[in-house]
């Protein structure tokens, strides 16, 4: 039986593939659990459809994404923190704390977004990647200072 998959499928295939399974598994298994339809016509034109206008949404995306990392790119955050002994930050400087500073310059960057291995505990300069879409990287410049 051909079907298409709504969602990702382990050894089976990607959302959006039409591919041919077993009737059995198609009708017991995957249909009743909402991870594929039968490919009619109806269904193929309904998904073919449905795929041409997520691409409209992608390419905008992704069009939005560069615009934000050209500006991250060129942007060097300056952050003032309480320093102890030996240039030791009292706390930390984390995700949260990045994307807040971003979001008084008016650039407003999801804190999950910010690729910070483990939280800044000391004083320098740091380059750390943003993922702002699924190809899109910027790496922002961010410069912890005594405060």
């Amino acid at each position: 039986m051909k079907i298409i998959l709504l969602k990702d499928v382990a050894k089976v295939g990607k959302a959006g593939d039409c591919v041919e399974v077993s009737d059995g598994y198609a009708r017991n298994f995957m249909i009743p659990r909402h991870l594929a339809v039968e490919a009619t016509p109806s269904n193929v034109r309904i998904w073919e459809q449905k795929k041409t206008a997520g691409a409209g949404k992608r390419t905008r995306a992704e069009s939005e994404a560069r615009a934000l990392a050209e500006k991250l790119e060129g942007l060097s955050l300056v952050l003032s923190c309480p320093v102890g002994k030996g240039d030791k930050l009292f706390g930390s400087v984390n995700s949260k704390v990045i994307s807040e500073e971003l979001a008084k310059l008016g650039l407003e960057v999801d804190r999950r977004k910010i690729l910070l291995e483990e939280p800044i505990k000391s004083v320098g300069t740091f380059v750390i990647p943003v993922k702002l879409h699924q190809e899109v990287v910027a790496h922002l410049r961010v410069e912890v200072t005594r405060g």
